[in-house]
Formats: C-alpha cells, sequence, structure tokens
C-alpha cells in the first residue's frame, strides 16, 4: 500500500478538474474553499466529487477553509463556522482532515492573539474530536511577522508551540510546507526531523533563495530573495524530505500548491504541476512493488 500519496489543491469553485486531472496520475486532491463555506451546498458538492473518483483509487486528503477565525467580524464567523461544517461534512468528503490558518488578532502580536486562539480553537478542536476529525493549521506567513499581521500566527516554530500548549489536542496538528520556512531563511529539514509528529498533511510548494541577494543586500532592501516554486524547480531535497516522513511513520499526502510559481504558470501551470507529480513519485521511490 502506497502509505505517502501525491496529490494536487483544487479549489471548490473549480471542482471539475478533478476529472481532468485524474487520468495524469494525481492520487488525492485537497478542496479549498478559500476564507468561507457561504454559497456552497456540501452535500451536493461532495456527491459530485465521488462521482468523479467512483473506479479510481484517488482520495480527498482534505477540506479547507482560509480565512481569520480568530476576529469577530462578519468575515471573521463566515471562516468560523466553516471550520465547524467543514468537520460536520468530512466524511462525506471521504476524509477525517480539516485545514486552514489560525487566524490572528489583526496587528497584534503572536502572544497577544494567543488568549483568543485558546478560545475559539479549543471548541473547534474539541468538535472535531467529537466527530473524529483532525484539523491542521498551514504554516504562511502571510505577509504577517511576530510583532503584527492579519491571517495566521501559525507560521514559526515558536508560535507552534504556543499554540499546542494553549490547545493540546491529539487531533490538533500542522499543514506544513518547506516553502514558508525557506522564506523566513529556515532549513526546513530540522525543522520537519523535529515537527513531524504533527505534521498531518503536506502542501507540495517549494522555494528558491537568491543567496547572493540576501548576502549582498539583506532582506529588506526590497529586492526579492525568494520565489515560490513548483516541487522538482526548488531548492529543496524532496527526496530527504519523504524520507523523513516515512522513517516517521506518516502516511497522509503531499498536495502540490499551484499557481505560484514564476515560470510555470498561465499556459505552463499543468505543465508544472505534472512535472511536480511525476518528481515526487520519484522522490517516493516510484512505483509501490511487493513480490
Amino acid at each position: 500500500m502506497q502509505k505517502i500519496k501525491i496529490g494536487t489543491i483544487i479549489e471548490a469553485t473549480n471542482i471539475k478538474m478533478i476529472s481532468k486531472l485524474i487520468p495524469y496520475g494525481f492520487e488525492t486532491f485537497a478542496i479549498t474553499f478559500g476564507n468561507t463555506t457561504a454559497g456552497h451546498n456540501l452535500k451536493t458538492l461532495s456527491d459530485e466529487v465521488k462521482e468523479m473518483l467512483d473506479g479510481t483509487e484517488c482520495k480527498i486528503s482534505c477540506i479547507s477553509v482560509f480565512g481569520n477565525a480568530l476576529m469577530d467580524t462578519n468575515a471573521g464567523l463566515d471562516t468560523r463556522n466553516g471550520f465547524y461544517q467543514l468537520i460536520d461534512a468530512a466524511k462525506l468528503f471521504g476524509t477525517d482532515l480539516v485545514t486552514g490558518f489560525a487566524g490572528r488578532v489583526t496587528d497584534k502580536s503572536v502572544e497577544e492573539s494567543i488568549p483568543k486562539f485558546k478560545e475559539v480553537f479549543t471548541d473547534i478542536c474539541k468538535k472535531a474530536e467529537e466527530k473524529n476529525v483532525r484539523i491542521a493549521i498551514e504554516n504562511c506567513s502571510m505577509g504577517g511577522n511576530w510583532g503584527s499581521g492579519d491571517l495566521n500566527i501559525g507560521f514559526s516554530p515558536k508560535a507552534w508551540e504556543l499554540m499546542f500548549d494553549a490547545v493540546p489536542y491529539d487531533n490538533f496538528g500542522l499543514q506544513w510546507e518547506p516553502a514558508h520556512q525557506m522564506a523566513q531563511l529556515i532549513d526546513p529539514i530540522p525543522q520537519l526531523r523535529k515537527w513531524v509528529p504533527k505534521i498531518f498533511n503536506l502542501h507540495g510548494k517549494d522555494s528558491t533563495i537568491a543567496w547572493d541577494v540576501v548576502k549582498e543586500r539583506g532582506i529588506y532592501s526590497g529586492e526579492n530573495y525568494v520565489w515560490d516554486r513548483t516541487p522538482g524547480f526548488g531548492d529543496s531535497n524532496w527526496t530527504n524530505i519523504i524520507s523523513i516522513l516515512r522513517m516517521n511513520g506518516f502516511e497522509g499526502s503531499i498536495d502540490i500548491e499551484g499557481f505560484h510559481d514564476p515560470v510555470y504558470r498561465d499556459e505552463l501551470e499543468y505543465t508544472g504541476q505534472i512535472h511536480a507529480l511525476n518528481y515526487l513519485k520519484n522522490c517516493r521511490g516510484g512505483d509501490i512493488i511487493s513480490l
């Protein structure tokens, strides 16, 4: 049995892409609803997904809502409600994993956001536990830093320590990718070794770091020093990443996060994604052989 599957992310508004991509060998699909599930009939959508997956070995790895659930605004309450709706709908999609951002008290520090985070995500994780569903936080800074931001405190190992101390549920973990750490000039490999027990799903996205720019001009010159890349075109050694995952019993999926690569985009988007699919399968060791 393949314990680590390779897939891609699909927007709920573009769900029919699943049928187009299955023949290329994608094994999982992560469905994202943006910052709200409003406007979606989750039962109808799940039935449509089941029909497309019927007769294949493909699975839905997770369903996601990426907004700021910590704010008591209409948008924040929409995202918070989205978490609850996806928890209730997870089994309809054949998954036990709901992912999103940790949220943030707008323009407050990570520490100042923790009390509200504890309040909101204790209830979310408790509801998820009752439904045998896991919750994972994606590790993107969304342009924020330790002192301020407006979407996600879950971008830093120091923040993860605070988050998991505040909400100490076994069904609560990370949706991790190396790119977001590399943008902070963090080496993702030692981080992965430490945090892999808390990683439930990976986004397949990499980065290229222009170390010549960093060494000559630093990171505050206004000159770009890091680019998001599709796996196979960036700096990470995904053979090492997958080996670490396997050695630690990881059985989830790596879902390619497209539409970020500055080269393989527009008409080359799926050329890049399918290259990444085959590259990651090779890093996994190719086809699973049982004799």
